[in-house]
């Protein structure tokens, strides 16, 4: 899932000087069997070829995607403990089926497991092992079973059924995530049948609890019990964004409410009330003054390719509820920030917290509106001033942004294979956010992030995915894992 709006996307040009580039800073950062600095076996140049010609098995791939979809309406999430608590295990079962004849009970190559935490709600993880040591891995990591509420009567198809129409397939989590959901399990089911002979350890992790709150049920629980520990060595491909396209840098996403507190009286007799609403006006005017002063443009975000620097913005304005002749006696401002990741989030916090305490130690510091407004009332014939003040609350909507490793081999081999399969690579970072990715890369995961969906119909009504974009997708991880061999 991305928190943001569709956005046309800023390239990083991808030359052939700067992919020689990348291939020199991966085999620097790998030993050399894992690239082309010696020659490979036979068995392992046959399992490359096979590899580079691998094609989607585009009626499994739809076959399933039609199952997963029609589970859709037990798969939304707003969170434990609301209107839309999803059951994972659901769409599980439909990956198991295509899965089962190639497990490695059953007598195929694959290694799964089905770790559940909270009843029904289950994480998928399926390896593909290779010869190698435990050095040599690559995952993927991060296709998620939950998606985002759809109101049916507000889409031109049914949200809860899969619609094919020409290239296009609609329905709730084609995009987001279920079709990535339904590429990583038919991809893994063509490795178990080709059996590719491979070095390197392949892993794959399907998680629960994406969309929404549910601490320690999907890939934090994961993580918390060591069962991705096996992942650290080598990189992990998110496969949870857009447009077919590295994604090499996101923005935190921080919510608050600024709450001015006023007094209230007619507003014929303006001089003796307080108006909370111009108090939160000018108060957030100051606030967002301080955090372009203190977290401006830097050169890190050029060089990452953002699209628009850090912002604080209000999105929401609520009042008393009273009439239109009546001064308000509070108003709350609310809304977002987008940090990006060369800032920290604890420094913003108390920056923040610090002018808002600047602000209620000084209040008539602030711009009045008029003859008549004031934020500090003294009764007549003295008595106890009453003084206007604001509050800060943050929300409890909290993503870290992240800056992916450029230097990391998984990134400049995907470079390439996005590069042979699409023509170019146009690595981007936007504002918009991820959950979890960076709570994973403090733990040590070298985390870079692709998905194959589209963009403009993220969370959106009518979502699809494009057939043709799943089907180079699976070119793409296909040549990936070759490269890595």
């Amino acid at each position: 899932m991305l928190y943001c709006p569709h956005v046309a996307l800023t390239p990083v040009r991808v030359t052939a000087s700067t992919s020689a580039r990348r291939n020199s800073l991966a085999q620097r950062r790998t030993r050399p069997t894992r690239r082309h600095a010696s020659t490979p076996k036979a068995s392992m140049t046959d399992a490359q070829t096979a590899l580079q010609g691998l094609e989607l098995n585009e009626e499994r791939f739809v076959g399933l995607l039609r199952n997963l979809i029609g589970e859709v309406e037990h798969l939304q999430n707003t969170g434990v403990g609301t209107a839309y608590v999803p059951q994972e295990d659901l769409a599980i079962k439909h990956c198991l089926e295509v899965l089962a004849p190639h497990r490695k009970e059953n007598g195929g190559p694959l290694e799964i497991e089905h770790v559940t935490y909270t009843e029904g709600r289950g994480n998928l993880i399926i390896k593909y092992p290779g010869t190698g040591s435990a050095e040599d891995v690559l995952s993927f990591v991060g296709s998620h079973l939950d998606v985002v509420p759809a109101n049916p009567d507000a889409w031109e198809v049914d949200p809860f059924s899969l619609t094919v129409d020409g290239d296009k397939l609609f329905g709730r989590g084609t995009t987001d995530c279920l079709g990535h959901v339904a590429l990583m399990t038919t991809l893994f089911s063509q490795l178990a049948e080709l059996k590719p002979e491979l070095k390197t350890s392949l892993t794959c992790v399907f998680i629960a609890s994406e969309e929404a709150s549910g601490p320690g049920i999907g890939v934090d629980g994961l993580v918390d019990e060591g069962r991705l520990d096996h992942c650290k060595p080598g990189p992990v491909v998110w496969v949870d964004c857009a447009d077919s396209q590295p994604c090499i840098g996101t923005a935190g996403a921080i919510t608050w409410h600024l709450t001015a507190n006023g007094h209230r009286f007619h507003s014929g007799l303006p001089h003796k009330g307080i108006n909370a609403i111009e108090l939160a006006m000018e108060a957030t005017s100051r606030i967002q003054k301080k955090f372009y002063e203190s977290f401006p443009a830097c050169e890190k975000e050029a060089e990452y390719k953002f699209i628009t620097p850090s912002t604080m913005k209000p999105t929401q304005v609520k009042c008393a509820p009273g009439g239109l002749n009546q001064i308000p006696p509070d108003a709350t401002v609310s809304g977002d920030i987008r940090l990006t990741p060369f800032y920290d989030v604890d420094a913003l916090k108390a920056s923040i917290e610090a002018e808002v305490a600047a602000i209620n130690a000084d209040i008539e510091a602030l711009p009045t509106r008029g003859p008549c407004s004031k934020y500090v009332i003294t009764p007549p014939g003295g008595g106890e001033p009453i003084v206007g003040n604001i509050k800060l609350e943050w929300g409890d909507h909290l993503l870290t942004g992240i800056a992916c490793d450029l230097n990391s081999p998984a990134f400049g081999l995907m470079c390439d294979a996005i590069e042979e399969v699409k023509g170019k690579a146009e690595p981007y970072s936007l504002t918009g956010s991820l959950p979890l990715v960076h709570e994973m890369q403090s733990e040590g995961f070298d985390i870079q992030l692709i998905g194959f969906g589209k963009m403009s119909v993220y969370h959106a009504d009518n979502e699809y995915c494009s057939l043709s974009d799943m089907k180079d997708a699976a070119k793409i991880l296909a040549r990936l894992i070759a490269k890595f061999g």
